[in-house]
Order: structure tokens, then C-alpha cells, then sequence
């Protein structure tokens, strides 16, 4: 009898500490189920009505600026379209003064009409033409671009061959194939042109020998 009583409260003595080790565990699923029910709560929870005001007053605000971004946007393209609304006409426009200027070459290159009265009168007339239609563009904000003895600008010029000459700067233009022109301050076509450089030292010793010839 004693020895199943010992086994019995031995029994007892190992089931106890089973039950305070399962505390714990209850403990913590109490615990993250009360905090999982406070933080449904604080999701469920209505702003506040200073929070309200806040965020309406914070869309008001971009509304507002998003009106005001627009009008400047709407003065800028009515600006531009004042401004530069002809700058498709005047471009094309520009072809009356490129073919006034062939006209004039071709008459000049004219043997036939070579040293003539007509010939005179009509580079004459045509030159007033050119005058007129130049004076007209003027009047319009379109101004040709000086080029001749100038240094190349890339925004007004574009090279499209290299002269040799000594005389000058390298870069200098000294000679223009077409005239450029801009309409008030945008580039409306930018001037063909020749620009100078230096003599290569091959031609330089052409040059010398041929000199050193003659003196013999």
C-alpha cells in the first residue's frame, strides 16, 4: 500500500509542473487576442472632425493650386500663340526673297543679256522688290541675320564649307550662301554659310616653289 501511494503522489508531483507550464502559453493567446481586438478597434475608428476639416482643407488646397497651374499654362500658349502664331507663314514667306535672289543670278549669268539696258532695269527692279519685302518682314519682327565678317554662331549659322584664306580668323564667314533670318528672338532659319581657315602647309610649299621658279 505504501508503495502506491508513493507511486500516486509521484504521479501528482509530475502532472503539476505540466499544468504551470501551460500557463504561459494561455497567458500570450489572451494577450495577442486583446491587442488584435484593440487594433481592430483603432482601424474601425472615425476621424476625427478637426481631422475632416484638415484633409478638406488639404484638397481645397490642391484643387486650387492645380486651377492656377493650369492658368498660367493657358496665358503662357495665348502668349505664344500672339507671338509667334505667323511663324509657319514667315518661314515660308522666306522663299520669295530666296527665289527674288536666284532670279537676280541667273539674269546676271545671262550672256545674251550680258552689259544690256534691260538687264540693268530689271536687277534693278528686282533689287527694290527684295528691299520692300525685306522692309515688310521688318515691320513683322522677321530680321535677317548678319553673318558676312562675322565669327560662326551656332545659333544663327550653319557651315557648309571650308575657304581658305589667310587674310582672315579661322571661323570667320566670308561668304554666304543663304540668308538666315529670326522672328523676334526665335531662330526662324539660320544662315548658310562659308567660313575660313588656314592654308595647308601643302599649299604653302606649292606656293614657295613656285615663287623660288620665277626668281630663277
Amino acid at each position: 500500500m505504501e508503495k502506491e501511494e508513493n507511486q500516486n503522489t509521484t504521479a501528482k508531483n509530475h502532472q503539476e509542473p505540466e499544468k504551470e507550464t501551460a500557463k504561459p502559453e494561455e497567458n500570450l493567446d489572451s494577450e495577442n487576442k486583446e491587442e488584435t481586438a484593440q487594433e481592430a478597434k483603432e482601424e474601425i475608428k472615425e476621424p476625427t472632425p478637426e481631422e475632416k476639416i484638415a484633409e478638406l482643407e488639404d484638397k481645397v488646397a490642391r484643387t486650387f493650386a492645380e486651377m492656377e497651374n493650369q492658368r498660367r499654362r493657358f496665358e503662357k500658349e495665348k502668349e505664344e500663340a500672339f507671338e509667334y502664331g505667323g511663324y509657319s507663314f514667315a518661314k515660308e514667306a522666306l522663299n520669295l526673297i530666296d527665289n527674288l535672289e536666284r532670279s537676280k543670278q541667273v539674269l546676271e549669268t545671262d550672256e545674251k543679256l550680258k552689259d544690256s539696258e534691260a538687264l540693268k532695269k530689271s536687277l534693278e527692279h528686282l533689287d527694290i522688290i527684295k528691299k520692300d519685302t525685306i522692309s515688310i518682314f521688318e515691320k513683322n519682327n522677321i530680321k535677317p541675320i548678319e553673318s558676312l565678317n562675322k565669327k560662326l554662331d551656332p545659333n544663327f549659322h550653319q557651315a557648309m564649307m571650308e575657304i581658305e584664306d589667310d587674310t582672315k580668323e579661322p571661323g570667320t564667314i566670308i561668304q554666304e550662301i543663304q540668308k538666315g533670318f529670326t522672328i523676334k528672338d526665335r531662330l526662324l532659319r539660320p544662315s548658310l554659310v562659308g567660313v575660313s581657315k588656314k592654308v595647308s602647309k601643302k599649299e604653302e610649299k606649292t606656293e614657295e616653289n613656285k615663287e623660288n621658279k620665277e626668281d630663277k
